[in-house]
Protein backbone atom coordinates (compact mmCIF):
# COMPACT_ATOMS: atom_id res chain seq x y z
CA UNK A 1 0.00 0.00 0.00
CA UNK A 2 2.81 2.39 0.96
CA UNK A 3 4.47 1.60 -2.38
CA UNK A 4 1.27 2.53 -4.25
CA UNK A 5 0.94 5.80 -2.33
CA UNK A 6 4.58 6.64 -3.06
CA UNK A 7 4.12 5.97 -6.76
CA UNK A 8 1.00 8.09 -6.77
CA UNK A 9 2.84 10.99 -5.13
CA UNK A 10 5.66 10.75 -7.70
CA UNK A 11 3.11 10.71 -10.51
CA UNK A 12 1.29 13.79 -9.15
CA UNK A 13 4.57 15.67 -8.78
CA UNK A 14 5.49 14.86 -12.37
CA UNK A 15 2.12 16.10 -13.61
CA UNK A 16 2.55 19.30 -11.55
CA UNK A 17 6.00 19.98 -13.08
CA UNK A 18 4.70 19.33 -16.60
CA UNK A 19 1.78 21.67 -16.00
CA UNK A 20 4.15 24.37 -14.77
CA UNK A 21 6.20 23.96 -17.95
CA UNK A 22 3.09 24.34 -20.11
CA UNK A 23 2.04 27.53 -18.32
CA UNK A 24 5.53 28.94 -18.76
CA UNK A 25 5.49 28.22 -22.48
CA UNK A 26 2.11 29.87 -22.85
CA UNK A 27 3.31 32.96 -21.04
CA UNK A 28 6.38 33.15 -23.29
CA UNK A 29 4.18 32.97 -26.38
CA UNK A 30 2.17 35.97 -25.23
CA UNK A 31 5.22 37.96 -24.23
CA UNK A 32 4.91 37.49 -20.42
CA UNK A 33 8.26 36.72 -18.74
CA UNK A 34 8.65 33.24 -17.24
CA UNK A 35 10.98 32.74 -14.31
CA UNK A 36 11.52 29.10 -15.24
CA UNK A 37 13.13 29.85 -18.64
CA UNK A 38 14.47 33.42 -18.50
CA UNK A 39 16.57 33.35 -21.69
CA UNK A 40 13.78 31.95 -23.89
CA UNK A 41 11.27 34.33 -22.33
CA UNK A 42 13.38 37.40 -23.09
CA UNK A 43 13.86 36.42 -26.73
CA UNK A 44 10.17 35.66 -27.28
CA UNK A 45 9.07 38.89 -25.62
CA UNK A 46 11.30 41.01 -27.89
CA UNK A 47 10.02 39.33 -31.06
CA UNK A 48 6.34 39.46 -30.19
CA UNK A 49 6.24 42.99 -28.78
CA UNK A 50 7.81 44.66 -31.86
CA UNK A 51 5.26 47.30 -32.86
CA UNK A 52 4.08 47.36 -36.46
CA UNK A 53 3.14 50.82 -37.76
CA UNK A 54 0.29 50.83 -40.29
CA UNK A 55 0.27 53.58 -42.92
CA UNK A 56 -2.82 54.12 -45.05
CA UNK A 57 -2.66 55.78 -48.48
CA UNK A 58 -5.72 56.58 -50.58
CA UNK A 59 -6.63 58.13 -53.92
CA UNK A 60 -5.40 58.19 -57.50
CA UNK A 61 -5.40 54.97 -59.53
CA UNK A 62 -3.19 56.62 -62.19
CA UNK A 63 -0.09 55.53 -60.18
CA UNK A 64 -1.63 52.29 -58.87
CA UNK A 65 0.93 49.82 -60.25
CA UNK A 66 3.79 52.07 -59.20
CA UNK A 67 2.45 52.43 -55.66
CA UNK A 68 1.94 48.69 -55.38
CA UNK A 69 5.52 48.05 -56.48
CA UNK A 70 6.94 50.57 -54.02
CA UNK A 71 4.93 49.08 -51.19
CA UNK A 72 6.03 45.54 -52.05
CA UNK A 73 9.73 46.44 -52.23
CA UNK A 74 9.68 48.68 -49.17
CA UNK A 75 7.85 46.29 -46.84
CA UNK A 76 10.33 43.51 -47.57
CA UNK A 77 13.12 45.56 -45.98
CA UNK A 78 10.87 47.23 -43.38
CA UNK A 79 8.87 44.46 -41.65
CA UNK A 80 7.89 46.91 -38.90
CA UNK A 81 5.78 48.94 -41.37
CA UNK A 82 2.53 47.85 -43.01
CA UNK A 83 1.30 50.04 -45.88
CA UNK A 84 -2.29 49.77 -47.09
CA UNK A 85 -3.29 51.29 -50.46
CA UNK A 86 -6.86 52.10 -51.49
CA UNK A 87 -7.57 53.63 -54.89
CA UNK A 88 -10.91 55.28 -55.54
CA UNK A 89 -9.63 58.16 -57.67
CA UNK A 90 -8.05 61.55 -56.99
CA UNK A 91 -11.30 63.09 -55.75
CA UNK A 92 -11.69 60.32 -53.19
CA UNK A 93 -8.05 60.70 -52.17
CA UNK A 94 -8.45 64.43 -51.54
CA UNK A 95 -11.67 63.90 -49.58
CA UNK A 96 -10.22 61.09 -47.43
CA UNK A 97 -7.16 63.26 -46.72
CA UNK A 98 -9.33 66.19 -45.65
CA UNK A 99 -11.42 64.00 -43.33
CA UNK A 100 -8.39 62.34 -41.75
CA UNK A 101 -9.36 58.92 -43.11
CA UNK A 102 -5.95 58.36 -44.70
CA UNK A 103 -2.37 59.18 -43.74
CA UNK A 104 -1.12 59.92 -47.26
CA UNK A 105 -3.43 61.23 -49.96
CA UNK A 106 -2.76 60.74 -53.65
CA UNK A 107 -4.01 63.01 -56.43
CA UNK A 108 -3.03 63.31 -60.06
CA UNK A 109 -3.93 66.96 -60.70
CA UNK A 110 -2.73 69.51 -58.16
CA UNK A 111 -5.32 70.36 -55.52
CA UNK A 112 -7.39 73.42 -56.40
CA UNK A 113 -7.17 76.49 -54.18
CA UNK A 114 -10.72 76.03 -52.84
CA UNK A 115 -9.86 72.54 -51.54
CA UNK A 116 -6.47 73.72 -50.30
CA UNK A 117 -8.23 76.28 -48.08
CA UNK A 118 -10.37 73.48 -46.64
CA UNK A 119 -7.18 71.58 -45.78
CA UNK A 120 -5.83 74.67 -44.02
CA UNK A 121 -9.09 74.89 -42.10
CA UNK A 122 -8.14 71.76 -40.15
CA UNK A 123 -5.47 73.74 -38.34
CA UNK A 124 -2.61 71.95 -40.06
CA UNK A 125 -0.46 72.70 -43.12
CA UNK A 126 -0.98 70.43 -46.16
CA UNK A 127 2.08 69.55 -48.24
CA UNK A 128 1.84 68.52 -51.90
CA UNK A 129 4.57 67.35 -54.27
CA UNK A 130 5.02 65.09 -57.34
CA UNK A 131 5.92 61.45 -56.83
CA UNK A 132 6.23 59.99 -60.37
CA UNK A 133 5.61 60.79 -64.04
CA UNK A 134 3.02 58.88 -66.03
CA UNK A 135 1.08 59.08 -69.27
CA UNK A 136 -2.57 58.93 -70.26
CA UNK A 137 -3.10 56.77 -73.34
CA UNK A 138 -5.88 56.25 -75.84
CA UNK A 139 -6.76 52.56 -75.91
CA UNK A 140 -9.24 50.97 -78.33
CA UNK A 141 -10.99 47.68 -79.00
CA UNK A 142 -11.58 47.41 -82.75
CA UNK A 143 -11.32 43.86 -84.12
CA UNK A 144 -8.77 43.65 -86.91
CA UNK A 145 -7.17 47.03 -86.14
CA UNK A 146 -3.80 46.90 -84.36
CA UNK A 147 -2.39 50.27 -85.44
CA UNK A 148 -4.19 53.59 -85.20
CA UNK A 149 -3.19 57.26 -85.49
CA UNK A 150 -5.17 60.15 -84.04
CA UNK A 151 -4.68 63.87 -83.65
CA UNK A 152 -6.04 66.09 -80.89
CA UNK A 153 -8.87 67.62 -82.91
CA UNK A 154 -10.17 64.25 -84.11
CA UNK A 155 -9.90 62.79 -80.62
CA UNK A 156 -11.93 65.67 -79.19
CA UNK A 157 -14.66 65.18 -81.81
CA UNK A 158 -14.79 61.44 -81.02
CA UNK A 159 -15.26 62.09 -77.29
CA UNK A 160 -17.84 64.80 -77.99
CA UNK A 161 -19.75 62.33 -80.14
CA UNK A 162 -19.44 64.41 -83.31
CA UNK A 163 -17.59 61.57 -85.03
CA UNK A 164 -19.96 58.61 -84.87
CA UNK A 165 -18.39 55.81 -86.96
CA UNK A 166 -14.92 54.29 -87.06
CA UNK A 167 -14.67 54.77 -90.82
CA UNK A 168 -15.41 58.53 -90.58
CA UNK A 169 -13.36 60.48 -93.09
CA UNK A 170 -11.46 62.33 -90.36
CA UNK A 171 -10.15 59.02 -88.97
CA UNK A 172 -9.61 57.48 -92.44
CA UNK A 173 -7.48 60.42 -93.57
CA UNK A 174 -5.10 59.80 -90.66
CA UNK A 175 -5.08 56.04 -91.31
CA UNK A 176 -5.25 55.53 -95.10
CA UNK A 177 -3.82 52.00 -94.93
CA UNK A 178 -6.09 50.72 -92.14
CA UNK A 179 -9.30 48.81 -92.85
CA UNK A 180 -11.68 50.71 -90.56
CA UNK A 181 -15.15 49.20 -90.01
CA UNK A 182 -18.45 51.01 -90.42
CA UNK A 183 -19.33 50.54 -86.76
CA UNK A 184 -20.47 53.05 -84.17
CA UNK A 185 -17.81 54.27 -81.76
CA UNK A 186 -18.54 53.50 -78.10
CA UNK A 187 -16.75 55.92 -75.77
CA UNK A 188 -15.62 54.63 -72.36
CA UNK A 189 -14.83 57.22 -69.68
CA UNK A 190 -14.42 57.44 -65.92
CA UNK A 191 -17.59 57.61 -63.83
CA UNK A 192 -15.85 58.73 -60.62
CA UNK A 193 -14.00 61.90 -59.67
CA UNK A 194 -10.76 61.23 -61.47
CA UNK A 195 -7.34 62.78 -61.87
CA UNK A 196 -6.89 60.80 -65.08
CA UNK A 197 -10.02 62.52 -66.40
CA UNK A 198 -8.67 65.91 -65.31
CA UNK A 199 -5.42 65.31 -67.20
CA UNK A 200 -7.17 64.01 -70.32
CA UNK A 201 -9.81 66.75 -70.48
CA UNK A 202 -7.16 69.40 -69.84
CA UNK A 203 -5.23 68.03 -72.81
CA UNK A 204 -8.35 68.15 -74.99
CA UNK A 205 -8.92 71.75 -73.85
CA UNK A 206 -5.35 72.60 -74.90
CA UNK A 207 -5.64 71.09 -78.39
CA UNK A 208 -9.31 71.81 -79.15
CA UNK A 209 -10.93 75.22 -78.61
CA UNK A 210 -14.30 73.58 -79.29
CA UNK A 211 -13.81 71.06 -76.47
CA UNK A 212 -12.66 73.81 -74.12
CA UNK A 213 -15.78 75.86 -74.86
CA UNK A 214 -18.38 73.04 -74.86
CA UNK A 215 -17.06 70.61 -72.24
CA UNK A 216 -14.03 71.97 -70.42
CA UNK A 217 -11.65 70.25 -68.01
CA UNK A 218 -12.05 68.68 -64.58
CA UNK A 219 -12.09 65.53 -62.48
CA UNK A 220 -15.76 65.19 -63.45
CA UNK A 221 -17.23 66.50 -66.73
CA UNK A 222 -20.57 66.22 -68.53
CA UNK A 223 -19.81 63.74 -71.31
CA UNK A 224 -21.73 64.62 -74.52
CA UNK A 225 -21.59 60.99 -75.73
CA UNK A 226 -23.70 59.86 -72.78
CA UNK A 227 -26.65 61.89 -74.09
CA UNK A 228 -26.19 60.23 -77.47
CA UNK A 229 -26.35 56.76 -75.95
CA UNK A 230 -22.76 55.90 -76.91
CA UNK A 231 -21.01 56.51 -73.59
CA UNK A 232 -20.06 54.01 -70.87
CA UNK A 233 -18.73 54.97 -67.44
CA UNK A 234 -16.24 52.86 -65.52
CA UNK A 235 -15.05 53.32 -61.94
CA UNK A 236 -11.34 53.81 -61.65
CA UNK A 237 -8.84 52.92 -64.34
CA UNK A 238 -9.56 49.21 -63.70
CA UNK A 239 -13.27 49.78 -64.40
CA UNK A 240 -12.52 51.64 -67.62
CA UNK A 241 -10.20 48.88 -68.83
CA UNK A 242 -12.77 46.19 -68.07
CA UNK A 243 -15.50 48.08 -69.96
CA UNK A 244 -13.18 48.60 -72.94
CA UNK A 245 -12.16 44.94 -73.11
CA UNK A 246 -15.75 43.73 -72.96
CA UNK A 247 -17.11 46.22 -75.54
CA UNK A 248 -16.23 45.87 -79.23
CA UNK A 249 -15.61 49.06 -81.22
CA UNK A 250 -14.92 51.05 -78.07
CA UNK A 251 -12.31 53.67 -77.25
CA UNK A 252 -11.11 54.89 -73.85
CA UNK A 253 -8.47 56.87 -72.02
CA UNK A 254 -6.49 55.21 -69.24
CA UNK A 255 -3.05 55.13 -67.64
CA UNK A 256 -0.16 53.63 -69.61
CA UNK A 257 0.67 50.99 -66.98
CA UNK A 258 -2.87 49.57 -67.26
CA UNK A 259 -2.52 49.37 -71.04
CA UNK A 260 0.77 47.51 -70.65
CA UNK A 261 -0.59 45.16 -67.99
CA UNK A 262 -3.76 44.38 -69.96
CA UNK A 263 -2.02 44.29 -73.37
CA UNK A 264 -4.35 46.90 -74.88
CA UNK A 265 -4.01 48.41 -78.34
CA UNK A 266 -2.86 52.02 -77.95
CA UNK A 267 -3.10 54.83 -80.51
CA UNK A 268 -0.19 56.93 -81.68
CA UNK A 269 -1.00 60.60 -81.08
CA UNK A 270 0.10 63.59 -83.11
CA UNK A 271 2.33 65.78 -80.97
CA UNK A 272 3.06 69.50 -81.07
CA UNK A 273 5.87 68.96 -83.59
CA UNK A 274 3.46 67.18 -85.95
CA UNK A 275 4.79 63.66 -85.38
CA UNK A 276 2.74 60.61 -84.41
CA UNK A 277 4.23 59.02 -81.28
CA UNK A 278 3.28 56.19 -78.97
CA UNK A 279 3.78 56.37 -75.20
CA UNK A 280 7.11 54.84 -74.18
CA UNK A 281 9.77 55.59 -71.57
CA UNK A 282 11.65 57.56 -74.22
CA UNK A 283 8.71 59.67 -75.43
CA UNK A 284 7.56 60.41 -71.86
CA UNK A 285 11.07 61.49 -70.87
CA UNK A 286 11.24 63.63 -74.00
CA UNK A 287 8.04 65.43 -72.96
CA UNK A 288 9.36 66.12 -69.46
CA UNK A 289 12.69 67.34 -70.87
CA UNK A 290 10.88 69.58 -73.36
CA UNK A 291 9.12 71.57 -70.66
CA UNK A 292 10.61 73.85 -68.04
CA UNK A 293 8.28 72.73 -65.28
CA UNK A 294 7.24 75.14 -62.58
CA UNK A 295 6.53 73.22 -59.40
CA UNK A 296 5.66 75.50 -56.47
CA UNK A 297 6.89 74.90 -52.94
CA UNK A 298 5.09 72.12 -51.04
CA UNK A 299 3.05 74.63 -48.98
CA UNK A 300 1.58 76.20 -52.15
CA UNK A 301 0.73 73.09 -54.17
CA UNK A 302 -2.50 74.57 -55.57
CA UNK A 303 -0.43 76.95 -57.72
CA UNK A 304 0.87 74.14 -59.95
CA UNK A 305 -0.46 74.13 -63.53
CA UNK A 306 -1.67 70.75 -64.83
CA UNK A 307 -1.30 71.87 -68.45
CA UNK A 308 2.44 72.53 -68.27
CA UNK A 309 3.51 69.04 -69.39
CA UNK A 310 0.69 68.57 -71.93
CA UNK A 311 1.34 68.82 -75.68
CA UNK A 312 4.98 69.52 -74.88
CA UNK A 313 7.42 70.63 -77.60
CA UNK A 314 9.95 68.19 -79.04
CA UNK A 315 10.02 65.85 -82.04
CA UNK A 316 9.68 62.74 -79.87
CA UNK A 317 7.48 64.06 -77.05
CA UNK A 318 4.33 62.13 -76.14
CA UNK A 319 1.56 64.73 -75.72
CA UNK A 320 -0.37 63.52 -72.61
CA UNK A 321 2.17 63.35 -69.80
CA UNK A 322 1.64 64.42 -66.18
CA UNK A 323 2.96 64.25 -62.66
CA UNK A 324 0.93 62.46 -60.01
CA UNK A 325 1.13 63.84 -56.49
CA UNK A 326 1.38 63.00 -52.80
CA UNK A 327 -0.54 64.82 -50.07
CA UNK A 328 0.78 64.70 -46.53
CA UNK A 329 0.33 66.84 -43.40
CA UNK A 330 3.06 68.93 -41.83
CA UNK A 331 1.63 67.60 -38.56
CA UNK A 332 1.91 70.78 -36.52
CA UNK A 333 1.76 69.93 -32.84
CA UNK A 334 1.05 66.28 -33.68
CA UNK A 335 -2.31 67.28 -35.18
CA UNK A 336 -2.64 64.26 -37.51
CA UNK A 337 0.10 61.71 -36.73
CA UNK A 338 1.63 60.18 -33.64
CA UNK A 339 5.40 60.51 -33.25
CA UNK A 340 5.92 56.90 -34.42
CA UNK A 341 3.63 57.29 -37.42
CA UNK A 342 5.19 60.62 -38.46
CA UNK A 343 8.66 59.06 -38.34
CA UNK A 344 7.47 56.07 -40.41
CA UNK A 345 5.86 58.37 -43.00
CA UNK A 346 9.03 60.46 -43.30
CA UNK A 347 11.20 57.37 -43.77
CA UNK A 348 8.87 55.85 -46.38
CA UNK A 349 8.46 59.04 -48.42
CA UNK A 350 12.18 59.76 -48.31
CA UNK A 351 12.74 56.27 -49.72
CA UNK A 352 10.11 56.84 -52.46
CA UNK A 353 11.86 60.04 -53.57
CA UNK A 354 15.36 58.50 -53.61
CA UNK A 355 15.62 54.72 -53.90
CA UNK A 356 12.09 54.52 -55.28
CA UNK A 357 13.08 56.64 -58.28
CA UNK A 358 15.78 54.21 -59.37
CA UNK A 359 15.12 52.20 -62.52
CA UNK A 360 14.86 48.87 -60.70
CA UNK A 361 12.05 50.25 -58.54
CA UNK A 362 10.03 51.88 -61.35
CA UNK A 363 7.02 49.92 -62.62
CA UNK A 364 6.43 49.57 -66.40
CA UNK A 365 4.64 52.61 -67.80
CA UNK A 366 6.16 55.19 -65.43
CA UNK A 367 9.21 57.44 -65.48
CA UNK A 368 11.17 58.68 -62.47
CA UNK A 369 11.10 62.32 -61.43
CA UNK A 370 13.72 64.77 -62.64
CA UNK A 371 16.18 65.26 -59.72
CA UNK A 372 15.19 68.88 -59.20
CA UNK A 373 11.53 67.87 -58.83
CA UNK A 374 12.38 65.07 -56.39
CA UNK A 375 14.18 67.69 -54.27
CA UNK A 376 10.89 69.57 -53.81
CA UNK A 377 9.38 66.44 -52.29
CA UNK A 378 12.40 65.86 -50.06
CA UNK A 379 12.05 69.41 -48.78
CA UNK A 380 8.42 68.64 -47.90
CA UNK A 381 9.40 65.45 -46.06
CA UNK A 382 11.86 67.38 -43.94
CA UNK A 383 9.02 69.73 -42.93
CA UNK A 384 6.91 66.95 -41.39
CA UNK A 385 6.95 67.33 -37.61
CA UNK A 386 7.31 64.31 -35.37
CA UNK A 387 6.11 66.02 -32.20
Amino acid sequence: MKRIVSLLIVFLLAVSVAASGCVGSKENATGTPSTSTPSTSKSTTTASSAKVITLRTTGATFPQYQIQKWISVYMKSHPDVKIEYEGGGSGHGQDAFLKGLTDIGRTDPPVKEETWKKFLGTGDQPLQFPEIVGAVVIAYNVPGVSELKLDGETLAKIFMGEIEYWDDQAIKSLNPDVNLPHEKIIVVHRSDSSGTTAIFTTYLSVVSPEWKEKVGAGKLVDWPVDKLGRGIGGKGNPGVVQALKSTKYSIAYTELSFAIEEKLNVAALKNKAGNFVKPTDETIKAAVAGVKSFIPGPTEGYKEDTAQLLNAPGDNSYPIVAFTHILVWQNKGGKHYSKEKAEAIKEFLRWVLTEGQKEENIAPGYVGLPPEVAQIGLKAVDMIETG
